[in-house]
């Protein structure tokens, strides 16, 4: 496995952008002004805070706006190499194929007019499992029911079993999201001159087995439009430009059941998805922050796949499930942040990467900071929610305030020793009450 500051990113960025003419007529789609920023700006802003450091720009049209605008990269602590698309558009796994001198084995791809907010590491890690097991490329997919736009996937268990957007077919549930990581074996093959879609390659892939699924659960916002832009600059406003509130809940036994492990005969975090039970007056509570103009967070410790417990992959689908039933009850959160790491390993455990220490493991304020990287928090208003005592301490240190959720009639006060909450409280629906 490696971390995002190894892995290439290449940016597809030649488009004409003929829809958004009244606006590209003087720079690409790329640099069109978003609340006084260049539109790229907003999308690095998500790849620089994943960690990723190095860059590919495939420009084509005024590629010299954009070369001069980013340059070499150096003074945003990044790299930036370049290549040019030519007099003639190649389609996007031309544009690739035409770069592959510049390719690593290796490389994400993503788009110049897409503004795609996920969790690349959990991207990363289903590649490089995936390409253990024979496959060549992992697709991020949506589950969007033919919302937004027709959806075009069919996938089961992590799996593609079928990528074709021009032959759509009714168990179709999924639609691809915009980041993709390839092996750059797969574009050896064509002629430089040869003009094709990824989406050729990626329904070869899907034909033969070899394309792993990384499921999404949040919405990209593109640009190909005016009414799409517009829609983007009102988002990015909110959310980068005006301080919000936000409320940083821990999981186990404050949103769902601890469970009883067989294995180790003790009281543990679900490490299969079917043990995940949200716990009573959960959806009411979550409903609550949001009507009060919260912004919800989960920060969660995980270390269940680095003792040996169970794979990350499930710890990725149990969060993933979460987070779409949720979205079923009309809840938005904006993202679950877990800490998988442990500093030991243990007997069982399979995953080595996973030992280490880290930054993210509560106590340590990691998970809670993390969101301010990618959104303007009003640290001072908003508060961390949990059980234990390392929730408390992890709060405290982040500067938000803190709710423990019990009554604090036990050892948890002499680890606490002088931090104390703001507010004790029973349940999570008495914090979602309490909360200004």
């Amino acid at each position: 496995m490696i971390e995002p500051k190894d892995l290439q990113v290449v940016v597809l960025m030649g488009g004409l952008g003929t829809r958004l003419k009244d606006y590209t007529k003087e720079c690409p789609k790329s640099l069109v002004d978003v609340n006084g920023k260049p539109f790229f700006d907003y999308q690095l802003k998500l790849l620089k805070a994943a960690g990723f450091r190095k860059y590919l720009f495939l420009i084509g049209y005024k590629a010299d706006m954009i070369e001069e605008y980013y340059g070499d990269g150096s003074d945003r602590d990044i790299s930036i190499t370049y290549c040019y698309d030519g007099k003639e558009l190649l389609g996007t796994g031309g544009a690739i194929k035409r770069a592959l001198d510049h390719l690593e084995e290796d490389f994400l791809v993503t788009y110049g007019d897409s503004f795609m907010d996920i969790d690349y590491e959990e991207t990363i890690y289903r590649y490089f499992t995936g390409k253990a097991q024979g496959k060549r490329a992992v697709m991020t997919i949506l589950k969007n029911n033919n919302t937004l736009d027709k959806s075009n996937v069919v996938a089961k268990d992590g799996n593609i079993l079928l990528y074709d957007k021009m032959n759509r077919t009714e168990d179709m549930e999924y639609i691809d999201y915009g980041v993709c990581i390839y092996e750059r074996s797969l574009f050896e093959e064509y002629n430089e001159s040869d003009k094709f879609d990824v989406a050729i390659i990626q329904n070869r892939l899907s034909l033969k087995g070899q394309l792993a699924a990384h499921e999404v659960t949040r919405r990209f916002y593109e640009i190909g439009s005016p009414p799409a832009l517009n829609e983007f600059r009102e988002y990015s406003d909110k959310r980068f430009n005006k301080k919000v509130k936000a409320v940083f809940l821990d999981r186990d036994g404050v949103i769902n059941e601890i469970v009883y492990n067989d294995d180790t005969e003790q009281l543990d975090s679900p490490q299969k998805p079917e043990e995940f039970k949200l716990l009573p007056d959960v959806v009411e509570a979550l409903s609550i922050f949001k009507k009060k103009g919260y912004y919800i967070f989960i920060v969660t410790n995980q270390p269940g796949a680095a003792k040996g417990k169970s794979r990350l992959s499930t710890l990725y689908d149990i969060n993933t499930g979460f987070v779409n039933d949720m979205k079923k009850e009309g809840i938005e959160l904006e993202a679950v942040y877990m800490c998988p790491h442990y500093p030991k390993r243990q007997k069982y455990t399979k995953e080595d990467y996973l030992i280490k220490e880290c930054e993210c493991r509560k106590p340590k304020p990691g998970l809670i900071l993390k969101a301010g990287k990618t959104y303007n928090i009003d640290y001072e208003n908003s508060y961390m929610i949990g059980d234990s005592f390392t929730d408390v301490k992890a709060g405290r240190a982040a500067g938000v305030k803190t709710i423990f959720l019990g009554d604090l009639k036990c050892d948890a006060c002499k680890k606490l020793c002088d931090i104390e909450p703001d507010i004790i409280t029973g349940d999570i629906l008495k914090a979602a009450q309490a909360v200004e």
